[in-house]
């Protein structure tokens, strides 16, 4: 595919896909091909090639003689990183949030306890090395660093526990950790508890201890869920 083609094939995607995911197109609501190549300038293959996407995230549905049409969020790919991205760029940005953080209060704990027990000494070591730079950054009000630490970390964990579906999530748990960011819901400087319980964790990984590190983690994803129910920044 040459630059210019993606580029139209983006440009498609840019518009529709968050769209479709903010609801502005209702279920059952009929795009048709010919309409796309008008309505974007784009050519039927280009036009094509998006549907292909957005039926890949489970959005939308093509059918010969039917046309496109969209499909209920319960048949959506919800763990598709770019969708998450799409709804967090839209109006339901804070319920996408609570959604992904009850996901991660039911899989982070869990994983800082598998890596207390499955992890090599070097890397749960390795872990105090970023959970140490991430207090450094974070007091320094050097958000962009911290951000890539804390992704890099919650990341460490995920991989540690050994469970490959746990793995899986390392992209869902960065976007969530990216659109806070993104859309100023994180302070200028992260609290001192939350550097505190990710060091915690860290340590408790670090030295085999499977209950603590599971209980540091659950109070940091707790902390965040708590956050999310009330207005303004998010104070991690």
């Amino acid at each position: 595919m040459g630059t210019t083609h993606r580029t139209l094939h983006n440009r498609v995607l840019a518009v529709l896909g968050p769209a479709i995911a903010a609801g502005e197109y209702s279920v059952g609501h009929t795009f048709t091909l010919s309409g796309l190549e008008q309505d974007f300038g784009v050519s039927r293959t280009v036009a094509r090639e998006a549907v292909r996407v957005l039926e890949s995230m489970g959005l939308v549905i093509s059918r010969p003689r039917t046309g496109v049409k969209v499909r209920p969020q319960s048949q959506w790919s919800v763990f598709d990183p770019q969708l998450i991205r799409w709804r967090l760029a839209g109006a339901g940005r804070m319920a996408q949030l609570r959604s992904l953080n009850e996901l991660r209060a039911a899989v982070e704990p869990a994983a800082a306890a598998l890596a207390a027990e499955r992890g090599s000494p070097e890397e749960r070591a390795r872990l105090v090395d970023v959970a140490e730079e991430m207090t450094r950054t974070g007091d320094a009000g050097l958000l962009d660093t911290f951000l890539e630490l804390d992704v890099a970390f919650h990341r460490h964990i995920l991989d540690l526990s050994g469970n490959e579906m746990f793995s899986g999530l390392a992209e869902v748990v960065s976007e969530v950790l990216i659109g806070r960011t993104s859309y100023d819901l994180m302070p200028h400087r992260p609290r001192p508890e939350a550097l505190r319980l990710h060091t915690a964790v860290a340590r408790a990984v670090r030295d085999g201890l499977p209950d603590v590190a599971e209980a540091a983690m659950r109070s940091i994803v707790t902390e965040v869920s708590d956050a999310l129910k009330e207005p303004g920044p998010d104070p991690r």
